[in-house]
This record gives C-alpha cells, sequence and structure tokens, in this order.
C-alpha cells in the first residue's frame, strides 16, 4: 500500500492531463469532420 501512493501521485496527474487533451482534442476533431464533409457541398456552389 505504501508503494500505491506515489506511484498513484506521480501517474495520476499526467494520466488527467492526458485525458483531458484528448477530450478537448476531439471536440476540435470533430469540427474539422465536419467541415470536411460540407467541402463538396459547398465547393458545387448549392
Amino acid at each position: 500500500m505504501e508503494q500505491l501512493i506515489p506511484l498513484i501521485s506521480e501517474v495520476g496527474f499526467p494520466i488527467a492531463v492526458t485525458l483531458f487533451l484528448l477530450y478537448r482534442m476531439e471536440a476540435k476533431l470533430d469540427n474539422v469532420v465536419q467541415s470536411i464533409q460540407s467541402l463538396p457541398e459547398r465547393l458545387s456552389g448549392k
């Protein structure tokens, strides 16, 4: 148990930051995908 607490404190913060950044990146990628999918429609002038 004594070895587990330092491991969580050392690894837990980077994992939390990584998950947060991945969540934000996913939202941005969704916007990029939506823009790419609507591009042919915009280029055709309709």
